[in-house]
């Protein structure tokens, strides 16, 4: 593995790899490598790019090297109750890998946790950053104009790109103050249409949810060591100042009851709760059983899981107000019958998260890119890669 110390090594080196045609995977620490590597590659790691290179608590903007731990960045945070808000997931238990996962992973993979729906993916608390393009020439986004690509947003592109487009060495982000109370409103016993009209009823409401996520009886017992209420579970997450937390809870509990019983969660539980919907902790669970990340239209959500319900063993469960839904297959990934169903519902994006590598090796990861934007991407893909060195890294 090559494992540059500082953003003109790795220049030196993707130059080169460029000059011989030798395909390169980029990467973290492997923590988030469920992407599929489309030619044989040799890896080339972020992981000697680390340290934050500046930090201003009181502007809550935050510039970071690329192969920085997440955990480094979330303890430096967290001495200044400052957080991420688009809460990044934690991909090691889901996928069984080792190591600190890297903050250049998190936005080459655009990782975003359950208050997407409210507050934007990682992307859209990126405000710049650093990387090296498939010539090897360094670049700052936002100061560099390159040839044929004016008017393009390289930061929104290098964000959730995986690897394919350049090497980040350094980003800069917003982040935002952590609020000082938590608390979590259930509805017991709704089956999944009821709950997903049920989340649409309490987002509307003028009440500030920042989470919203349906656990049928199938997963239930998995989440904060089986506390829960019995029966499926629909909770909504209430942040901010205490006084303004209780009164918009009261409020939501009030018209939550027209669905069903109705009980709130404390913050040391909502906490704990919200972490593990985040990671997807039922499906931690240290087998390669197939499994989907999947963003439909949160009407569409329990529509895909009924459909499938009927032609593949599957469990499930919804997060951004029904608009993500996390499904377990129990034998065959079923790629064919999830995508043809997603495009029946509108359509939507279905990832392949985790398989064997026999399936992995024939099933395309990402949901397949419809052919204008196809034809788009490779025209972007040629200005900043034009060896095409990149294959599909395992950012981490």
């Amino acid at each position: 593995m090559l494992i540059p110390n500082t953003e003109t090594d790795a220049a030196y080196i993707i130059r080169n790899a460029a000059a011989d045609k030798k395909p390169l995977a980029i990467c973290g620490n492997n923590t988030r490598g469920f992407a599929r590597v489309i030619q044989p590659a040799e890896p080339i790691s972020s992981r000697g790019l680390t340290g934050i290179v500046d930090y201003d608590p009181a502007e809550m903007v935050m510039t970071v090297r690329s192969g920085t731990p997440v955990a480094e960045v979330e303890a430096a945070l967290a001495a200044n109750r400052q957080m991420m808000a688009f809460e990044p997931m934690d991909h090691r238990g889901i996928l069984g890998t080792k190591g600190e996962p890297t903050i250049g992973g998190v936005f080459a993979a655009n990782v975003s946790g359950p208050r997407r729906f409210v507050s934007g993916a990682a992307r859209d608390s990126l405000l710049g950053l650093r990387f090296v393009n498939g010539r090897g020439e360094i670049i700052r986004a936002g100061g560099r104009v390159m040839k044929n690509v004016t008017g393009l947003d390289l930061t929104k592109l290098l964000a959730g790109s995986q690897g394919t487009l350049g090497f980040l060495t350094e980003v800069t982000f917003r982040v935002l103050p952590v609020p000082p109370m938590t608390e979590n409103v259930v509805i017991s016993g709704l089956d999944d249409e009821m709950a997903a009209k049920a989340m649409a009823a309490a987002v509307a409401l003028p009440v500030e949810i920042s989470g919203a996520a349906h656990l049928p009886a199938s997963v239930r017992s998995r989440f904060i060591g089986g506390e829960l209420p019995e029966g499926e579970a629909t909770v909504f997450r209430l942040e901010g100042l205490a006084p303004s937390v209780e009164a918009r809870a009261k409020k939501l509990a009030a018209v939550m009851e027209a669905f069903g019983p109705v009980t709130r969660l404390g913050m040391e539980q909502s906490l704990t709760l919200w972490r593990e919907i985040r990671d997807v902790a039922p499906y931690a669970d240290g087998t390669e059983k197939p499994l989907w990340r999947v963003s439909v239209a949160p009407s569409a959500g329990y529509h895909l899981v009924y459909a499938l319900r009927l032609e593949a063993g599957i469990d499930a469960f919804y997060d951004w107000q029904g608009g993500l839904v996390w499904m377990r297959m129990e034998a065959d990934p079923e790629a064919e019958l999830v995508r043809r169903y997603i495009r029946a519902l509108g359509g939507g994006h279905a990832t392949l998260v985790r398989a064997s590598e026999a399936a992995r090796a024939e099933i395309p990861t990402f949901e397949p890119l419809p052919d204008a934007v196809a034809a788009l991407s490779a025209r972007v893909k040629e200005k900043l890669d034009p060896a095409g060195i990149f294959g599909l890294g395992k950012m981490g």
